[in-house]
């Protein structure tokens, strides 16, 4: 089986903070593919031991896994704050499906948590944050130092400010673009920055549209309310979709390596991406 064959849409998410779980079922009504219940910075350091409890307690009270992710964005690894973050989690009886892991630098933080991971029994998934110049220069080691991780996100807030330059399009273009390569070579998500403005939804389409183009796979929302925009620039419409299905009934009609479809020539390799761009199409319906 392919890795596009176990594909899911991975196309926006929402923030709930640790200290408003109340928020949690409103979120997942709203629609995005992923909610993340966020202990680190959207939790004070006076209050992260109660946001810990609240939201590990919201966790365990639940009978039912919701259609979307649900994730716990724990704090970075490094601190003694992610590490009471993990062993809480790793004690929960019904913990979210996956982690979201700030700040990573090293793929041997990802290896050392796998391996803890393993040893305790858990089946708990793994996002992982870039948001710093360690982590941009081993992305592509990182991307592939376990396989359960599901996405890379890019934090371009903090990307921005190691690298000295404003957090727009052109001067983090190089580093979205070195992310979209370790992703797309680990075959796993790539998922970009909320965008901050939430007046300027024609700001917000601009940018999710730039970066669907440039090969990421979704974008974080921070109100309910950019999920529509954001959901359908990282959907494929069914003019794509449908090439798509030409393209591998094509490949699956043919003995060589190569066809043509729609007068064009069509090699191979490109049947990858148009497997995955169909698993995101039946997936999200």
């Amino acid at each position: 089986m392919s890795r596009a064959t176990e594909v899911r849409p991975r196309r926006s998410f929402l923030f709930v903070p640790g200290t408003g779980t109340a928020m949690f079922d409103k979120a997942i009504a709203a629609g995005p593919d992923i909610v993340c219940v966020d202990l680190e910075d959207a939790v004070a350091p006076p209050h992260k031991r109660q946001a810990r409890h609240d939201t590990l307690a919201m966790f365990a009270s639940r009978t039912s896994e919701p259609a979307c992710e649900t994730l716990i964005r724990i704090n970075g690894l490094r601190s003694r704050e992610g590490i009471e973050d993990l062993l809480a989690i790793l004690d929960c009886p019904h913990p979210p499906r996956g982690l979201m892991l700030p700040k990573v630098k090293h793929p041997e933080e990802i290896v050392q948590l796998d391996d803890l991971l393993s040893a305790a029994g858990s089946a708990l998934r793994l996002q992982v944050i870039i948001e710093t110049n360690e982590g941009l220069e081993a992305a592509h080691a990182i991307a592939r130092a376990s396989p359960r991780i599901d996405a890379l996100l890019f934090g371009a807030i903090d990307m921005a400010a190691e690298l000295r330059v404003e957090p727009n399009w052109d001067a983090l273009l190089y580093a979205r673009s070195r992310l979209v390569h370790a992703a797309a070579a680990a075959g796993i998500d790539l998922i970009d920055v909320p965008f901050l403005d939430l007046e300027d939804m024609a700001g917000l389409e601009r940018a999710a549209q730039q970066a669907a183009a440039l090969g990421m796979t979704g974008k974080g929302a921070i109100h309910p309310r950019q999920l529509p925009v954001i959901t359908r620039c990282f959907t494929p419409d069914a003019e794509t979709v449908a090439r798509a299905r030409r393209i591998i009934a094509a490949f699956e009609a043919a003995e060589g390596g190569l066809v043509v479809v729609d007068g064009k020539l069509v090699e191979k390799p490109v049947l990858r991406s148009m497997e995955r761009i169909l698993a995101v199409a039946e997936r999200s319906g």
